[in-house]
């Protein structure tokens, strides 16, 4: 997928996603060791854009399973379409039951859920199990098979084993622990709020008709709110909204009375947006 970690950040940047080394790197070996790729950090900081990128970059279908408390096996992996199984019933009355048991379990009556659909066909994938901290413990025992083999069981059908392995990114915002057993199969990466200088590169990547003086002071003035402490401190995602917004509303600087009114933009919470409105002094950013 790709020669060395220079070429994932050109190619990645390419598509619109700035890499820091450390991503790079990261998605280099996994790629390399055909390992799967666990990714933690907090909510809008590019962890499921990553998956995404790579996708992009490599010509891959992205195929995601977005995770959720309640997720289930019917859900993660396959089920079989139990209505169009009672009309061929029903359409074939004069049949023994062995012999519509036999066809009703066949292909035709198979929906793939994303962890089937990955791991089948020879075209190039990448799986994005996205949020795997929001799902129950039970689904990791799923995870485990599939993430370990590469395989999955269909009791009726046998055991469908990959030909082509995917690229594999589990995100996780840390809500919960995930076991150990799952994180033994993966690389780790952590990605946290970007450096200043990155930062100020992905906005002027973004959202390019901004000043460029502006967006660096947009910027200083996201890290000093993240260094307050907020209930929800602003993601990548929002300081790139915020610029867009200033942008939008034909701003030239950054004072007072616009932070004021756009504060919305990147705090979520109205405590956050009075503390941040106390707190915050523009003079010496």
């Amino acid at each position: 997928m790709f020669t060395s970690v220079d070429d994932v950040s050109a190619r990645l940047a390419e598509t619109g996603y700035l890499a820091s080394p450390a991503v790079a790197t990261t998605v280099f070996l996994a790629a390399r060791l055909g390992k799967p790729l666990l990714v933690e950090g907090p909510a809008g900081v590019g962890k499921t854009e990553l998956a995404k990128a790579v996708a992009r970059v490599t010509d891959a279908r992205l195929v995601r399973l977005q995770c959720y408390e309640g997720v289930d096996e019917s859900r993660a992996l396959y089920e079989w379409n139990h209505a169009k199984q009672l009309l061929r019933i029903s359409a074939s009355r004069d049949e023994s039951w062995d012999e519509a048991r036999t066809d009703i379990f066949g292909e035709e009556f198979l929906l793939p859920r994303p962890l089937l659909t990955a791991i089948r066909g020879d075209d190039a994938k990448v799986l994005l199990i996205d949020e795997t901290d929001k799902a129950d413990v039970e689904v990791e025992g799923l995870l485990l098979e599939v993430l370990s083999d590469f395989q999955v069981t269909v009791p009726e059908l046998g055991t469908v084993t990959a030909t082509r392995r995917p690229f594999v990114v589990l995100t996780s915002n840390a809500s919960r622990e995930l076991s150990e057993a799952l994180r033994r199969r993966c690389l780790f990466l952590h990605i946290g709020f970007p450096e200043e200088e990155l930062e100020r590169r992905i906005v002027r990547l973004k959202v390019p008709d901004l000043d460029e003086a502006l967006a660096g002071s947009l910027v200083r003035v996201v890290g000093a709110l993240r260094a307050m402490e907020l209930r929800k401190v602003p993601s990548v995602a929002e300081t790139v909204d915020w610029a867009r917004t200033l942008l939008a509303l034909g701003a030239d600087t950054l004072d007072e009375a616009v932070v004021r009114d756009t504060l919305g933009v990147v705090l979520k919470h109205q405590d956050d947006v009075l503390r941040a409105a106390a707190k915050l002094d523009l003079d010496t950013l």
